[in-house]
């Protein structure tokens, strides 16, 4: 049994974020693709177009000292362009570190990926870790 091509090709971003090749991602992408995340932290909010979406992902390396990995565990596809995907997280930043379970709803619309909405398990504890909002 193949895999879906919407879930093939979040694994493809997912390893491609995992080896840092943002110009893979960039090519998985629409150029106005959004990222959403959740809670009331510096990286809270609408991440809108590709360029402030990969900035957002560099950002994250930034912030943990390179430190950061995104441990794939399950993709599903309903093959009507919506894919769930299932993770965790593994990041240090100063004297903190996280291991947290998220989740991201991708939309994918002509093999690129237009939507993503993620969710944690533990919304004050990502808080916590990421720090507060800009004023």
């Amino acid at each position: 049994m193949s895999e879906h091509p919407d879930a093939a090709l979040v694994r493809r971003g997912y390893l491609a974020f995992s080896n840092g090749d943002m110009d893979e991602l960039s090519r998985l992408m629409t150029a106005d693709v959004i990222h959403h995340v959740p809670g009331d932290n510096q990286f809270s909010g609408h991440h809108k177009g590709r360029e402030h979406v990969l900035d957002f992902y560099r950002r994250l390396g930034q912030e943990t000292n390179g430190t950061m990995q995104v441990l794939l565990e399950s993709v599903l596809a309903d093959g009507r362009g919506h894919v769930m995907a299932f993770h965790t997280v593994r990041a240090d930043r100063g004297d903190r570190g996280i291991e947290i379970r998220e989740g991201i709803f991708f939309t994918i619309v002509g093999g690129k990926i237009t939507d993503m909405d993620q969710c944690t398990e533990d919304i004050d504890e990502e808080n916590a870790f990421w720090g507060p909002a800009a004023a």
